[in-house]
């Protein structure tokens, strides 16, 4: 009986062993799964993970791109008031600048193609190659040629002192636009198309590829006195609407781009050169391709620079200089001029003067003769402690009313008598 039960008991635990391994190994099984998708789920994660870093990377740097400033290409279009300022976000400095172009108040020729046909050349030039009147954003420009000399047809010559100005877009440009590109700015002694002997020459480069953003030539009577760069880069700005201005006064020339002063020469212009013409070469006939166009072109009568002036002559009387009656207190229009006079010393800093004072008749000999000696010391004083001028560049006098260039017996001629003097020394 013990035998049997033992034998049972073996059996009944070969049954439970058996199941228990069956058990152990489905278990293992499931626990061999479990594992599996623990490490699926894990590797799903951290690729999750690295993905969104990505897309978050992605996402965030455009946004960065498009919170990026841009950085300034220089002075906006156009002319600008009397005084512009102008903030330095990097010091916090105020700047302060008064644009010194003034156009000529006597129109002698203008032109901004209103009349002329669109396809057609303008009435108003001449021309010895290609051009035509366009419509661009309703608004009639000239496109310029290839290869072209450009005459406003003026009658007579130009004044001693006078302005021009006009509005110049060009576009099209890219790395195929010539390094040979020019837009040249001529005064010359020849009235049509022949060869001149004397010449001034401001070439404009519209490609923004070469190092050499400009040059200024001058000739005269056939030699080569000036050839140089201009040495200011304005390729930035060519590119694009622009305006274009000079100033012509005697042998002085200045030419801006803009606000952007290119050119400032006292003694660049032959006597003989009185005669403006626009010529362009290198550019692409291609539609698209190297457009130059000028529109609203205006010549204006001038009057006398005085910083021409006094350099050339070495001497400037003005009476645009004014006190308040029987002081040496400077009354505000005075500092226009003064602003010249100062610009002169800033520019050649070789150049001392002489300030002399000068009164009408009115009350005694001796009180005016001290309020001319203050007078002139007040403008002095002006040029020091408002420009920096350096003292010791400058002396002072005054002739009070001893030395009248008009008659003390009119109003009119009082007020040419009040006059201040300078004398390059």
């Amino acid at each position: 009986m013990k035998t049997i039960r033992f034998y049972t008991t073996i059996i009944f635990l070969g049954f439970i062993f058996s199941g228990n391994a069956q058990f152990f190994e489905k278990l293992a099984k499931k626990a061999e799964k479990a594992a599996e998708r623990t490490v699926e789920r894990r590797v799903e994660k951290e690729s999750q993970k690295k993905t969104d870093k990505a897309l978050d990377e992605v996402l965030e740097g455009k946004k960065k791109k498009k919170k990026k400033k841009k950085k300034a290409k220089g002075p906006v279009i156009g002319s600008s008031d009397s005084t512009e300022s102008e903030n330095s976000s990097n010091s916090g400095v105020t700047v302060e600048r008064a644009p010194d172009f003034e156009p000529g108040p006597v129109t002698i020729f203008e032109d901004n193609f209103s009349r002329d046909n669109k396809g057609d050349f303008p009435a108003k030039w001449d021309t010895n190659g290609s051009g035509e009147v366009v419509v661009i954003e309703g608004k009639k420009w000239l496109r310029l040629g290839g290869k072209s000399l450009y005459i406003p047809m003026i009658k007579g010559s130009l004044p001693e002192n006078y302005t021009i100005e006009f509005d110049m877009y060009v576009t099209g440009l890219d790395r195929q636009t010539s390094s040979q590109a020019w837009i040249k700015l001529f005064l010359q002694d020849a009235k049509l198309f022949e060869s001149p002997r004397s010449f001034v020459m401001v070439e404009l480069s519209p490609c923004p590829w070469i190092s050499s953003p400009g040059v200024l030539e001058k000739k005269e009577n056939g030699k080569r006195i000036i050839r140089n760069n201009i040495g200011k880069d304005y390729r930035d700005v060519i590119n694009g609407k622009s305006h274009i201005a000079i100033a012509v006064n005697g042998p002085r020339m200045r030419v801006w781009m803009n606000d952007n002063k290119l050119v400032d020469i006292p003694r660049l212009v032959p006597a003989s050169a009185n005669t403006f013409k626009l010529f362009v070469q290198g550019l692409r006939d291609d539609p698209d391709k190297d457009e130059v166009y000028i529109t609203n072109f205006r010549v204006g009568k001038a009057g006398v620079d005085n910083r021409s002036k006094l350099i050339t002559e070495g001497r400037l009387s003005t009476n645009a200089i004014q006190f308040k009656s029987g002081s040496d207190a400077l009354l505000s229009e005075s500092f226009k001029i003064i602003r010249e006079i100062a610009n002169v010393l800033e520019e050649n800093a070789d150049v001392r003067i002489k300030i002399i004072g000068h009164t009408d008749a009115d009350g005694s000999e001796a009180s005016n003769l001290e309020l001319s000696k203050k007078r002139a010391v007040a403008v002095m004083n002006s040029l020091v402690n408002q420009y920096g001028i350096d003292k010791n560049r400058m002396v002072t006098d005054g002739k009070g009313e001893s030395n009248p260039v008009a008659s003390n017996t009119t109003s009119s001629g009082k007020a040419k008598n009040r006059r201040v003097e300078f004398i390059k020394l």
